[in-house]
C-alpha cells in the first residue's frame, strides 16, 4: 500500500484497515512458521505497511491536538 492510498483513507477506513493488515501478518507469520511462505519478503512488507499506517494515525492525532 503506497503512502498516497493511506493518506486518502479517513480515520475509521484507516483503522479497520489496519486492524485487517494486523491480523493478516499474524496469519502469514503462523503459516510461515508451519510452511515456509514461497516469498517471506512479503512478512516484512507487510511490517512496513502497518508502520505506515500507525504514523498516519499518530500524524492526524498530534494535527487535532493542536
Amino acid at each position: 500500500m503506497k503512502q498516497q492510498e493511506i493518506n486518502e483513507l479517513t480515520t475509521p477506513e484507516l483503522r479497520e484497515r489496519l486492524a485487517n493488515e494486523q491480523d493478516r501478518l499474524v496469519t502469514m507469520r503462523l503459516n510461515h512458521a508451519i510452511s515456509p511462505l514461497e516469498n517471506p519478503q512479503l512478512i516484512k512488507a507487510q511490517r512496513r505497511d502497518i508502520a505506515r499506517m500507525l504514523t498516519e494515525l499518530r500524524k492526524r492525532e498530534m494535527n487535532e491536538n493542536k
